[in-house]
């Protein structure tokens, strides 16, 4: 069977593949972001058969590499007809990613809304009533935060993420878990609240997670927020359904 879409979703450290129709994912793989060769780009979608490819990167020295592979790629950009509109004083300057994350948002889960993707960074994008991207918020990430204790600290491991068995640590492994869980959920809710303050119709705000670590950390939250891991590749294969 040939597919619609090659989604690439070309994050910090990893590539998400996507192969889809117009409407839905059929399967998925990954490969390292960095230092890709067409060789590489080749043995990974081999056996796939698509029509065209779509990319969202936030590593743009890698853009050419894929496109010497699909001559025909289509980049999600700010200009890129998106369905939702625009709405930031240097569009040009928003991730791809984030906005891929806000056509999914728009068209799989309504508006206004938020996206929040655990990445790297963990981003917060919105979306007004009208569908149009307003902005956002930029803060570490949770891998980023416990491997920056390791790094530059004597006597701190790094630890695996799980919960804590309480607030207070009786370990120096259970004093970062404790850290990691309850601090970078408050931090995550304190965030949230802020900017559903700011939407004037946050009554009626969806709220969607993505991102490799969304599973764990909206698990201990006590807003049921639904977590979608194949958001973007979703705004990616959308984008492509309105390029075609």
């Amino acid at each position: 069977m040939t597919a619609d879409y090659l989604l690439i979703d070309v994050g910090n450290g990893r590539t998400k593949l996507g192969l889809s129709t117009r409407d839905a994912l059929l399967d998925r793989r990954d490969l390292p972001s960095r230092d890709v060769t067409p060789e590489a780009i080749r043995e990974a979608v081999a056996g796939w058969n698509f029509g065209r490819a779509v990319i969202a990167s936030v590593v743009p020295a890698v853009v050419p590499v894929w496109r010497e592979v699909f001559p025909t790629l289509l980049e999600l950009r700010h200009d890129t007809p998106l369905g939702i509109g625009i709405r930031y004083p240097k569009p040009e300057s928003i991730g791809q990613d984030r906005l891929a994350n806000a056509v999914a948002l728009a068209h799989l889960h309504g508006a206004p809304g938020i996206v929040i993707d655990f990445g790297t960074a963990v981003t917060f994008d919105i979306l007004s009533a009208d569908k149009h991207y307003i902005g956002g918020v930029i803060a570490p990430g949770l891998r980023l935060m416990t491997d920056y204790l390791h790094e530059r600290t004597a006597l701190l491991p790094l630890v695996e993420l799980n919960e804590p068995p309480s607030a207070i640590g009786t370990s120096t492994v259970g004093a970062i878990q404790a850290g990691a869980a309850i601090g970078y959920r408050g931090m995550i809710r304190g965030i949230l609240d802020a900017l559903k303050k700011e939407l004037s119709e946050s009554a009626h705000a969806h709220v969607v997670a993505t991102g490799g670590d969304a599973g764990w950390i909206m698990a201990g939250i006590e807003e049921k927020i639904p977590v979608d891991p194949d958001l973007t590749l979703h705004g990616l294969r959308l984008v492509g359904n309105l390029n075609t």
